[in-house]
């Protein structure tokens, strides 16, 4: 699960970020409104969690502009406003939650999982490929029925293979996806992955390198004899 935190305090940013990501999240951090904007834009989220009042502006406002526009990302306000108005205003205007400061850190991920956690069982689906089926509802992966054992990050790296339907997926997005903006797209850890992946899924092969390109999971098309 990927979250987006959202923290003008530094000390505190970077103590959110190894927490979630000591408990198996990935993490980005923002300091300010135009730089969860920017990483809002390019990658998707489980679930971002928000300081209330941040030097560029009021939090509550920014997410109640986009959810005005469609926007169903989860949300947790983090806040040194306690009164119950407060925590009223924030729940009204799409907050999945609101945790007062000073918090209990263990407390703050059981919510920021609980959020992930319920926005992903009103988006559960199955994707397909072949004889491969992906619940993303439950996290798992069956192969002809029988259910694989993967580990998160395979877990993930299929899921973005197999939600781009054939298309191929760049190395750099499959890091981002299934890691965060600070893993080194240059390092061999998803090749280690994507090797573990194959063998775990046997023959008849699904994923299949593009070269310069990077990964894409379809079937094996047979070759068609000349006439």
């Amino acid at each position: 699960m990927r979250v987006l935190v959202t923290e003008d305090d530094e000390n505190l940013r970077v103590a959110l970020e190894f927490a979630l990501r000591g408990d198996g999240f990935a993490v980005d951090t923002a300091a300010d409104l135009p730089g969860a904007d920017e990483a809002l834009s390019v990658n998707a989220y489980d679930c971002a969690v928000f300081d209330r009042m941040l030097p560029s502006g009021d939090a509550l406002r920014y997410v109640q502009n986009r959810r005005s526009a469609g926007w169903p990302l989860p949300v947790l306000f983090l806040t040194a406003r306690d009164s119950v108005a407060d925590r009223i205003d924030g729940l009204r205007v799409g907050g999945g939650d609101y945790l007062v400061k000073p918090f209990a850190m263990p407390e703050l991920i059981a919510r920021v999982r609980s959020l992930c956690r319920r926005d992903m069982a009103g988006q559960a689906t199955i994707l397909r490929c072949a004889d491969v089926e992906l619940d993303t509802g439950r996290h798992q992966i069956a192969r002809a029925g029988v259910l694989l054992t993967v580990t998160r990050k395979e877990y993930l790296v299929m899921e973005r293979l197999m939600a781009a339907s054939g298309r191929p997926v760049s190395r750099r997005e499959l890091i981002r996806y299934a890691w965060d903006e600070m893993a080194d797209p240059a390092s061999n850890v998803l090749d280690v992955v994507i090797a573990r992946l194959r063998r775990k899924l046997k023959e008849p092969p699904l994923i299949h390198t593009v070269r310069g390109s990077g990964y894409r999971m379809a079937p094996v098309q047979p070759l068609v004899a000349s006439p």
